[in-house]
């Protein structure tokens, strides 16, 4: 193993997915969510890299669709997500409480179950990294297509109580598109108005608004605020009896899918 530190990098794919490319300048790396195998083989060929570790935070296809192409071009790689059948049979299922090692980068993460979004999807941490594929977003979080918004409270707890220096690495850049909804939950956040000033500079110079930080999260992401006043009386709005938690998770995010 390289003792050149870490690099983590977007692969953009499709209209708006990020692959994040895991290495240490040269030899072994590893991906997480390649749903687009195209653009992976491409810049690991253009670098001379060779693909170790696979990590899957989920079944849908923009995720994990481009696994069976990779590996058939790197048949030892390992791939780790989630105990899920509508994954193929080249998964090697993994829960909370498991730890998923790379020991080619020398990274072993924990697992999470964070099950909202899909009912089986898991997220990667460890060294100061989180891998949320499409459950915590920047500002915002996933459509609830399989699970409940009590789910997507308990996920949003969870990652809530992680340290907040963690660097968030989400599955889309929907960054721009979510300030605008959190500034119609919270039009008086400084911080968020202060994120969403950030945001959009990054994206007219084409940057990527990822990662952010878990204490960015906290203050501007209203997903992660459904106990605050402000987030609360303005889900009222929309659900009258919304109390703090789970319902006002439900009613903002309910508001969000027809925003």
């Amino acid at each position: 193993m390289s003792n050149d530190p870490l690099q983590i990098e977007p692969i953009p794919a499709f209209s708006d997915n990020y692959i994040w490319l895991l290495h240490r300048g040269d030899g072994p790396c590893a991906v997480v969510d390649p749903g687009d195998p195209a653009p992976v083989l491409d810049v690991l060929a253009r670098r001379g890299l060779d693909l170790a570790a696979i990590l899957v935070t989920h079944h849908h296809w923009d995720h994990a669709g481009g696994v069976p192409d990779l590996l058939h071009s790197w048949p030892d790689a390992v791939v780790h997500g989630p105990v899920d059948n509508r994954l193929g049979d080249w998964n090697q299922p993994c829960r909370e409480g498991d730890s998923v090692t790379i020991p080619e980068l020398g990274l072993t993460f924990s697992v999470l179950d964070v099950p909202a979004h899909t009912r089986s999807h898991i997220a990667f941490h460890g060294h100061g990294l989180l891998f949320c594929g499409d459950t915590l977003f920047s500002v915002g979080c996933g459509r609830l297509f399989e699970g409940s918004a009590a789910d997507m409270q308990a996920a949003m707890d969870k990652l809530t109580a992680l340290p907040g220096d963690t660097n968030v690495y989400c599955g889309h850049e929907y960054t721009r598109d979510n300030c605008r909804f959190a500034l119609a939950v919270e039009p008086d956040n400084a911080a968020l108005q202060q994120r969403a000033e950030e945001v959009q500079a990054r994206r007219e110079r084409g940057e990527p608004t990822l990662p952010s930080t878990l204490e960015g999260e906290r203050a501007t992401n209203p997903f992660m605020r459904t106990r605050e006043h402000s987030v609360v009386t303005a889900a009222r709005q929309h659900a009258p009896d919304a109390a703090p938690g789970a319902d006002t998770m439900a009613a903002i995010r309910a508001w969000k899918d027809r925003f």
